[in-house]
């Protein structure tokens, strides 16, 4: 079993910039890939950027240049800068990590954090 804790949302205002971290714990696993997703009430959740275990990325086209996925395999960690931020970047924000449980793919999602951005 994998745990996700995310951290970092909040409220900022357009142009401002925020960055959300989500930690991965457990015992014997390993993070394939990780990425995060976005979604609004109302609407399907949405891929917002993903990154591979070599660290190739790929970003919704609403968000590149403006946000980056980073991930740190020693902690577990992945990070989602976001800058130069839009009012219709606001959304819950969630953390997915495909991993490895002792040798078994399984998906992983966090609780979500609310990422709110005022014009």
């Amino acid at each position: 079993q994998v745990e996700l804790v995310e951290s970092g949302g909040g409220l900022v205002q357009a142009g401002g910039s925020l960055r959300l971290s989500c930690a991965a714990s457990g015992r014997r696993f390993s993070i394939n890939s990780a990425g995060w997703y976005r979604q609004v009430p109302g609407n399907q959740r949405e891929l917002v950027a993903v990154i591979t275990t070599g660290g190739s990325t790929n970003y919704a086209d609403s968000v590149k240049g403006r946000f980056t996925i980073s991930r740190d395999n020693a902690e577990n960690t992945v990070h989602l800068q976001m800058n130069s931020l839009k009012p219709e970047d606001t959304a819950v924000y969630y953390c997915n990590v495909k991993a490895f449980v002792v040798g078994v793919p399984l998906d992983y999602w966090g609780q979500g954090t609310q990422v709110t951005v005022s014009s």
